[in-house]
């Protein structure tokens, strides 16, 4: 018995390749931080669970906001967050 696939909007798509983007630029961390890194995720993720699925303009800027931190987190000198 199989299942269809699950159908997502753009933007459901984009928020979880955003999410795995994330997770891949942890894999580049040292190995001892790498759990920060996940911590520091799931957290900021969760964070803004709450945001209402027809709140466009508020899901836009934190996907915005999102990419900015991705790539700020994703430098070569940052080595390391606390949660």
């Amino acid at each position: 018995m199989s299942t269809a696939p699950v159908r997502r909007s753009g933007l459901q798509r984009d928020i979880l390749n955003l999410y795995r983007e994330c997770f891949r630029a942890a894999k580049l961390k040292p190995e001892a931080n790498r759990p920060h890194f996940h911590a520091f995720i799931r957290m900021q993720f969760r964070k803004h669970s709450d945001v209402k699925q027809r709140d466009f303009s508020t899901i836009e800027y934190l996907l915005r906001t999102g990419k900015r931190q991705l790539k700020v987190y994703s430098a070569p000198s940052i080595e390391d967050v606390t949660v």
